[in-house]
């Protein structure tokens, strides 16, 4: 190994593979099946069978009993492989170390000789330093086990084996198939005579390997994650030191390589110890984190190891194998012609092709050292190389060279594959699942799913059918979410508490500190069960820092949960582009969205929920903490937040669930521009001016947005839709009553009779109330949308009002539904609602039925308005309006006659007036009937009901009102109205 080392390595490295090959075969149940079946199908599509189906199956029938016959193979061969095995007689011992040996040798240590640090690590046997130990074990142990002769004629072989068989319990055959090798060897040695003695030797090992070997790999973990990471600072603060340790770089990864892989060997088939935790790891993920880490340093700084080494081949290498083959006293031609072409090949580099970007190959020259390797290494060869050791170390030496200026990759593939992981999805999740759990190994996390970029290395070229693609994304998925799911865990438990705390400095949580404050100023005595709540900050106050807080611990996790993100922006899965954060992100977004709907409180069976304002406070907490990630990431939070309360406009999130969009008789008050609960007797708990005063309108503007108030609208016109429905039913079946009343309103004989022919007054009055009552409601929702507007696009408000104020009577009725429905959707008022317009215009009907059944419903309307003054609740109050709401009869009246002529395309204000004139001639008519006197406050209400009913419209004057109306009687109505609220709060 120490000479002649890639023919040694190929020679033990055929041996071992065609012996798994051969054991994995003897697995296969089928494998006779599965040959005929073969043989059938080549016939068919031949027309005759396989001519090496007779061999195979030969073959097949051979092997049934693996062992037997390899060992039987290998009996002519067991002096060339002992010799091959025994040179690892040096070797294998010096790398198989406890690690209290490793530390006091200050293995992997740059600092250990601070003078040398710029020295090339001066080494004789550089390929065997990174050579894997697991290889070497499974050469031996295989090897041994096909030339088990040499165990008991050889000395050193007997040691060099039991030394393998002390370090574990099983051994890789191929992938996830493993062999029990203790077993194995001791099973066939029990049938083979004088083989007494190492069956013994095998139960010894076996029992020393139980009892030991699981903490000398725990003790080997330990050592390699503080060596890698001193190596990792090191070499980060100073890349240059990568040329000259290049090789300390390979065998910590392979070092660390082995000691991963014997864990995933063995984690499966853990031994009957009493220290089964030596065969689990919950600090792995930091061991996989530095060896990530080297890589990408390599990966990086190549042109700084090709640099050096290049120039380390010109002006050393190259002088120092001329020399050497100058001084050689036997050079057969064919071997002169070899080395001298090194010496020429070698010479001809230059530090220029690599500022050039030039791509070196220089795989010629390591191919001719194994040909020359082969050439000298037979018997009765004319060059011996071993009698020319000094050759050999060069050769050696500078075939690595060779390989950190073209190779370097393919270095880092053969020192660190953990492709094997891919295979061991239980093992390899569990290893992940431990290492979240600890706090300081959070960080290093991200090394698990980076792990799984490896992955793709351990497709065979010889199965491109093979699926395993799937199968390292959902690891790397699976990974991935977990991480982010404990990040948006504690990034929103942190948000949680931060909420809670400016929850104490809202202003509803301030009675008891000013009552507290009143009682101590008028010296009144505090109840003694009262407890005192700790005032808002206490939670800040701390007399010795050692404390921890909740709140620390949560940030601490965070820390190191985000350190993990910082690692890497984005890496490649099988042609899959994954970006770490988006899941982070999309996890964020998901959670975020529940937790704002949770924080609305409702009980379906209560109907209790969240005032909007306290909402919209938890979600400025919640977004002034999220803000805070940009301290740990580079992450866009306002993307985030922006799509969170963006779906929240909406009945459903992206994800099919509910938003805050979805989500006592109480009368709408339009001096105090909201609703309040109707006064009684027993006290409510729910306060309507507590969910629809301005602030709180203003909050719910903010929370779900113009597109939220967008999605309202229609759910509020629905209803109206509804509402007219049922009206139209109603003019339909009294039509022609309603024709002659529109014609005699002015003949109060003839209306009386009529009247007493109408019936369901009342419940036209109801349905156009309740109409107004929800325009009422959405006009206050308008106004919250336009003061939102003109807070944050102040820009876009004055041109689209200014259009709309250029919209006249004259304007074409398609730009002006253009117009308002632009204003509308700003929050601005516009004299026709585009939302009604819409609702009108999707009826089947035809226009000119359409236009009757209006100009009917509008004539119910106005000869129904007596009925009101039978209802005491009609009584008009200065504080609310009227107890039942009639008073939003003016809003629906005028909104909902404007929609519907614009959509017959008919002149709203003569039609307007027409209404006006039957309303006026019914009402003048109340005083007049002897026989249905009314009680005058009553009476009063409704005639300011139709005062109101004009000063709403945008299309009817009060000019119009006294053509038909005498002044007088809207004055007393107004003074005797007065008079009675004067009385009631006196």
């Amino acid at each position: 190994m120490a000479v002649n080392f890639d023919f040694t390595k190929n020679y033990l490295e055929l041996i071992v593979t065609y012996t798994s090959v051969i054991i994995m075969l003897s697995r296969i149940d089928d494998k006779k099946v599965l040959v005929g079946m073969y043989n059938c199908a080549h016939e068919m599509s031949n027309g005759s069978s396989d001519p090496a189906y007779p061999r195979l199956a030969q073959m097949l029938m051979e092997y049934e009993q693996p062992m037997k016959k390899l060992t039987e193979e290998f009996g002519p061969h067991t002096k060339a492989v002992t010799e091959a095995l025994l040179s690892l007689q040096m070797l294998y011992p010096r790398r198989n170390l406890p690690a209290e040996q490793w530390r006091s040798a200050q293995l992997l240590s740059l600092l250990s000789a601070p003078a040398a640090m710029l020295d090339p690590t001066p080494c004789d046997t550089t390929a065997c330093e990174y050579l894997s130990v697991e290889v070497m074990e499974r050469w031996i142990l295989f090897g041994f086990l096909l030339c088990h002769s040499s165990l008991n004629s050889n000395q050193s072989s007997q040691e060099l084996w039991k030394m393998a068989l002390r370090s574990g319990l099983y051994l890789t055959v191929v992938r996830d198939e493993t062999i029990n090798i203790h077993k194995v060897t001791e099973d066939y040695f029990d049938s083979l005579k004088g083989y007494s003695k190492r069956v013994a030797d095998i139960k010894e090992c076996r029992e020393h390997a139980i009892a030991n070997c699981g903490v000398m790999h725990r003790e080997r973990r330990s050592f390699l994650r503080h060596a890698l990471k001193e190596l990792v600072k090191i070499l980060e603060d100073e890349p240059g030191l990568l040329g000259p340790k290049a090789l300390f770089v390979f065998m910590a990864l392979s070092f660390s390589r082995d000691e991963v892989l014997w864990l995933v060997r063995h984690s499966e088939n853990i031994p009957k110890t009493k220290t089964p935790e030596d065969y689990v790891d919950s600090y792995m993920a930091e061991l996989l984190f530095y060896m990530e880490r080297l890589r990408t340093l390599m990966t990086k700084y190549d042109r700084v190891v090709q640099r050096y080494h290049i120039l380390y081949l010109a002006k050393f290498d190259t002088l120092l194998l001329n020399d050497t083959i100058q001084n050689m006293y036997v050079c057969p031609e064919e071997e002169s012609i070899l080395m001298t072409s090194f010496v020429s090949t070698l010479s001809e580099l230059t530090v220029n092709q690599v500022k050039n970007g030039e791509e070196f190959d220089l795989r010629a020259i390591r191919l001719d050292w194994l040909r020359l390797q082969a050439y000298t290494s037979v018997s009765k060869a004319p060059l011996m190389l071993k009698d020319y050791p000094d050759l050999a170390k060069i050769m050696n030496m500078t075939q690595f060279h060779t390989k950190m200026v073209d190779n370097i990759q393919e270095m880092l593939h053969e020192t660190s594959d953990l492709s094997i992981l891919c295979f061991y999805p239980r093992v390899f999740e569990k290893m992940f699942s431990l290492s979240s759990e600890e706090v300081s190994m959070q960080r290093y996390l991200m090394s698990f799913p980076l792990a799984c970029s490896r992955f793709s290395q351990c497709a065979h070229p010889l199965c491109p059918e093979e699926v395993i693609e799937k199968r390292c994304l959902r690891l790397c998925v699976t990974f991935l979410e977990e991480i982010a799911r404990q990040t948006s865990s504690i990034i929103l438990d942190i948000c949680a508490e931060q909420s809670n705390l400016n929850d104490q400095l809202l202003p509803k949580h301030c009675g008891q500190t000013i009552s507290a404050a009143r009682n101590k100023k008028q010296k009144k005595q505090t109840p003694k069960k009262e407890v005192q709540k700790a005032k808002p900050g206490t939670e800040s106050q701390r007399k010795d820092r050692a404390i921890v807080t909740n709140m620390d611990k949560m940030h601490l996790t965070l820390t190191e949960l985000c350190s993990c993100f910082s690692q890497t922006s984005e890496f490649i899965v099988f042609n899959h582009i994954v970006t770490p954060t988006e899941f982070l992100i999309s996890q964020l977004e998901v959670r975020l969205t529940k937790v704002i709907v949770k924080m609305v409180h409702y009980n379906q069976t209560t109907q209790e929920i969240s005032r909007p304002s306290d909402l919209l406070a938890g979600v400025r907490a919640y977004t002034a903490s999220l803000h805070t990630l940009s301290r740990y990431l580079s992450l866009d939070v306002t993307r985030l937040v922006k799509n969170v309360l963006l779906q929240q406009t909406q009945p459903l999130d992206s994800y099919g669930g509910q938003t805050i969009t979805t989500s006592a008789l109480i009368i709408h008050c339009p001096t105090m521009h909201c609703f309040v609960n109707q006064t009684s007797e027993n006290e409510q708990s729910f306060k309507a001016e507590e969910y629809s005063d301005i602030v709180e309108m203003q909050a719910l503007a903010e929370l779900i947005g113009p597109y939220g108030l967008k999605f309202l609208s229609e759910n509020l016109m629905w209803h109206i839709t509804s509402q007219v429905g049922e009206l139209k039913k109603l003019v339909i079946e009294n039509m022609d009553v309603l024709v002659q009343m529109r014609a005699n309103f002015d003949k109060p004989e003839a209306m009386v009779n009529l009247q007493k022919r109408l019936p369901a007054g009342d419940n036209v009055l109801k349905r156009m109330t309740i109409i107004g009552v929800i325009l009422s409601f959405r006009a206050m929702a308008q106004d919250t949308l336009e003061d939102i507007m003109n807070q944050h696009c102040p820009y876009l408000m004055g041109p689209i009002e200014s259009l709309r104020d250029l919209v006249s009577p004259d304007t074409d009725i398609k730009v002006t539904l253009s117009v308002f429905e632009l204003a509308s959707a700003a929050g601005l008022k516009c004299d026709i609602d585009p939302a009604l317009v819409a609702i009108s215009s999707a009826d089947n009907t035809s226009i000119e039925e359409e236009y009757k059944l209006t100009c009917l419903l509008l004539v119910y309307i106005a000869v129904s308005l007596p009925m009101l003054a039978l209802d005491p609740s009609s009584c008009y109050s200065r504080e609310y309006g009227h107890s039942n709401n009639i008073h939003c009869l003016a809003t629906a009246v005028n909104q909902l006659s404007a929609a519907m002529f614009t959509v017959q395309n008919k002149n709203i204000e003569q039609h307007l007036k027409e209404f006006l004139l039957v309303a006026s001639s019914t009402l003048l008519q109340l005083g007049q009937n002897v026989e249905n006197r009314v009680d005058s406050k009553n009476r009063d209400s409704i005639y300011l009901l139709l005062h109101m009913i004009v000063e709403a419209s945008p299309f009817l004057s009060q000019d119009m009102l006294e053509s038909c109306f005498p002044y007088v009687l809207l004055r007393n109505a107004y003074r005797e109205v007065y008079k009675a609220v004067i009385v009631t709060l006196g």
